[in-house]
């Protein structure tokens, strides 16, 4: 049975820091692709980052500068740390493995990040 399941999200002030992280089991976990996503009230889910098996990344422009996607091979994970929050950075995150161009896919629960003073 495939899980992945997100922690560390939560309420931060604008400005300041939060780090996600996606525990993986049931799969291969070193040949998935992993990606972050978030879906913000009334709007469709978006990506925001991704990192191959090989360790290549790539970043929505929006968090660019901002936020990092790093995967631990040993331990089956993936962390998304997320500097310099802005509030239109509110959202539920999603955490995403995924293998044949997105032919297997799995989703986490999602956890939430609400970024306000």
């Amino acid at each position: 049975q495939v899980q992945l399941v997100e922690s560390g999200g939560g309420l931060v002030q604008p400005g300041g820091s939060l780090r996600l992280s996606c525990a993986a089991s049931g799969i291969r976990f070193n040949l998935y692709a992993m990606g972050w996503y978030r879906q913000a009230p009334g709007k469709q889910r978006e990506l925001v980052a991704t990192i191959t098996s090989g360790g290549t990344t790539n970043y929505a422009d929006s968090v660019k500068g901002r936020f990092t996607v790093s995967r631990d091979n040993a331990k089956n994970t993936v962390d998304l740390q997320m500097d310099s929050l802005k509030p239109e950075d509110t959202a539920v995150y999603y955490c995403n493995a995924n293998r044949f161009g997105g032919q297997w896919a799995y989703w986490g629960q999602g956890t939430q990040v609400t970024v306000s003073s």
